[in-house]
């Protein structure tokens, strides 16, 4: 459980160094928000196109062995940032960023489940938050060593030359990653973790994934981990710019970047809240109520200005915590030989990530970023419905 949670906080991590890239990047290159939102549209992306490969991989190598190919995959990902900063190359960063994903996709495929089956099916969602706080201290921690390392960078000179010089301030924060990728994929391949017979048979494919779909509670959650994820990411992604903008705190970015904490250390502290209430209340009850005070949150956010629009969106960081190891254990809830397909398709639907950031960025150069926050708040709404639904089909 140990060795596997360290890898929950890596992939947090390096998921959050996203919400510095997009600020960082949008001024390098001059984009505006739907083109900074990219970065999140290939990262999310390569979840949906690399879940059924990488679903496969865990089938021919077992969990251990995937969990390993995961780390060097991500590790040749992070190593790519230095030739896209050296040649200040827009599409060459997005490019590293797709195969830093495809890395974490194939760590989220073989975990995820792994955790949730190292006990009683009853605490799986327990096990599981309590692991996800771990992937929240990676979010909370990369803003400040992002803001740090990336946001201080600049440079001075002709504008090409002054884009070279503020792109290379990635080249040490992701070589200082890729070593640690590469350490950790050796002292992983070194551990011998427990053999979990019913999770390993099962890999061996029974069943196909249209008849894991046509499990309600499967497909009802895909939407739910599409809609999550998209919601999470992209309230994380416009924080900087958000808390920036006049009519909220006028922050500067690195300022602002020292606020992104708040909202990832909050869904931390509600994870490890979480996985003791979870003992006590249903998964189903706590992710309708949290989903319910996240959407009021992003319309109060919406509706005012200044620090009550800051704190108000920053908040939604806490009620976020329990949704996606609820809804995940929620989903694959009785699949049992088709467990493995569930598992995939939900981590396929982490693509929410790479749409709903542009949608939402496409919206703000229309009409406005601060006027974009009721898309998150519909995205909860459906969230608090799957919520009361599995409530009703416990009970049924």
């Amino acid at each position: 459980m140990a060795i596997v949670t360290s890898l929950f906080f890596v992939w947090g991590f390096l998921t959050c160094l996203n919400d510095i890239l997009i600020p960082h990047l949008k001024a390098v290159f001059g984009l505006n928000y739907a083109a900074a939102a990219l970065v999140q549209f290939v990262f999310f992306g390569a979840y949906f196109l690399m879940s059924l490969p990488a679903g496969k991989i865990v089938g021919w190598l077992g969990y251990q062995q995937s969990m390993v190919v995961g780390l060097l995959t991500a590790a040749a990902g992070a190593l790519l940032f230095c030739p896209a900063a050296s040649f200040a190359s827009y599409p060459v960063f997005l490019g590293a960023l797709f195969v830093l994903a495809s890395g974490i996709t194939l760590l989220q495929i073989a975990a995820n489940p792994f955790v949730s089956s190292l006990g009683k099916p009853e605490t799986a969602s327990s096990r599981l938050n309590l692991t996800q706080a771990f992937n929240s201290l990676g979010t909370t921690v990369a803003p400040s060593f992002g803001g740090w390392l990336i946001l201080a960078g600049g440079g001075a000179g002709t504008v090409m030359m002054d884009r070279t010089a503020r792109a290379a301030s990635v080249k040490v924060p992701y070589l200082i990653i890729t070593g640690v990728l590469l350490f950790m994929a050796w002292f992983l391949s070194k551990f011998q973790l427990p053999k979990l017979a019913a999770i390993e048979g099962d890999q061996k494919h029974h069943g196909s994934f249209i008849e894991a779909l046509c499990v309600p509670n499967l497909s009802l959650g895909c939407i739910g981990i599409f809609l999550y994820v998209g919601a999470e990411v992209a309230i994380g992604s416009y924080l900087i710019n958000f808390m920036g903008e006049p009519t909220v705190t006028s922050l500067t970015p690195k300022m602002a970047a020292g606020y992104v904490s708040y909202y990832w250390g909050g869904a931390m502290l509600g994870r490890f809240l979480g996985s003791f209430l979870l003992r006590k209340v249903s998964a189903a009850w706590l992710l309708r109520f949290n989903a319910l005070i996240a959407a009021s949150l992003c319309m109060l956010a919406y509706a005012s200005c200044g620090t009550i629009a800051m704190w108000a969106i920053l908040l939604v960081g806490l009620f976020n915590s329990i949704m996606f190891p609820n809804i995940f254990t929620l989903g694959i809830r009785g699949l049992g030989r088709l467990t493995s397909h569930g598992s995939s398709l939900l981590i396929m639907a982490i693509v929410g990530g790479a749409v709903i950031p542009v949608l939402m960025g496409r919206v703000a150069d229309i009409i406005g970023l601060h006027q974009s926050f009721f898309i998150p708040a519909i995205c909860y709404l459906y969230i608090a419905y799957y919520g009361s639904y599995s409530l009703g089909a416990r009970h049924a």
